[in-house]
């Protein structure tokens, strides 16, 4: 069952011009026990006091299993919107409400599929950030291969790339392409593409009896990717989708 808490503010910096890293720990001293891919809501009142929430995904790289004592999270900058001059304007030490853990786009027990297709755009890549651990659990104790098609305009979106980079060297199971839709990097690398993601996906031939695919940021670039992976025979049930949508 989700839990309502407050969240103190330990630190934060820019991950790109309009996207925030806040990290948070719990008033209580608790630490957060949650399921990679996994998001909590944010509760706040408008100006004129209307209570609302904005949903975002815990980022927090732990070990896999265990409660963690920071609570990350990535915050795209929207224009005039109210969880932004939330979010934007808090100080360190600062106290917001919050509750969850909530969803359920997670890797689940009981796949028996040879690779998995991890497709982000935007902070929809923060819950990949999360099952990191599990993912080396997975290339260890079942030889899974993961593929992450991560979509930005240019290399000073790509939100926590340098990660992906990082554990795509360390991990031969793992494959990290940065796609870029605005043309290339200066120092253009070996794994980058060009385009989007939902085109450079065809290039992965994906396959419906050995993958399992994941879906999470831009609604649109969501649909058309559902729609290439139907076409290319994965049943519904193996393509899991978290739509990321722009609330103001």
């Amino acid at each position: 069952m989700a839990e309502q808490f407050q969240l103190r503010l330990a630190d934060s910096f820019m991950l790109a011009p309009s996207v925030r890293h806040l990290s948070f720990e719990r008033v209580d001293g608790q630490p957060l026990a949650f399921v990679p891919g996994q998001f909590l809501q944010i509760h706040f009142a408008y100006d004129d006091g209307k209570p609302t929430k904005r949903s975002y995904s815990v980022g927090t790289v732990g070990d896999g299993s265990s409660p963690v004592e920071r609570v990350e999270i990535a915050v795209s900058y929207v224009d005039n919107g109210a969880a932004t001059k939330l979010l934007s304007e808090l100080p360190k030490d600062g106290i917001i409400n919050a509750s969850g853990p909530y969803g359920r786009f997670c890797l689940m027990e009981g796949d028996a599929n040879k690779r998995y297709i991890l497709i982000a755009t935007g902070t929809g890549v923060t819950p990949y950030r999360a099952m990191l651990p599990q993912i080396e659990a997975l290339i260890r104790d079942r030889g899974c291969r993961f593929v992450l098609l991560y979509g930005a305009r240019n290399e000073g979106e790509l939100l926590y790339g340098e990660e992906f980079e990082a554990f795509a060297r360390k991990h031969e199971g793992f494959d990290f392409h940065p796609c870029l839709s605005r043309g290339a990097r200066p120092a253009p690398r070996p794994h980058d593409r060009l385009g989007y993601v939902q085109t450079i996906l065809a290039e992965l031939e994906p396959k419906a009896d050995e993958d399992i695919a994941y879906l999470c940021g831009n609604p649109n670039m969501v649909d058309a990717s559902f729609a290439a992976l139907k076409e290319a025979g994965l049943a519904v049930q193996h393509i899991r989708r978290e739509k990321y949508i722009s609330s103001r």
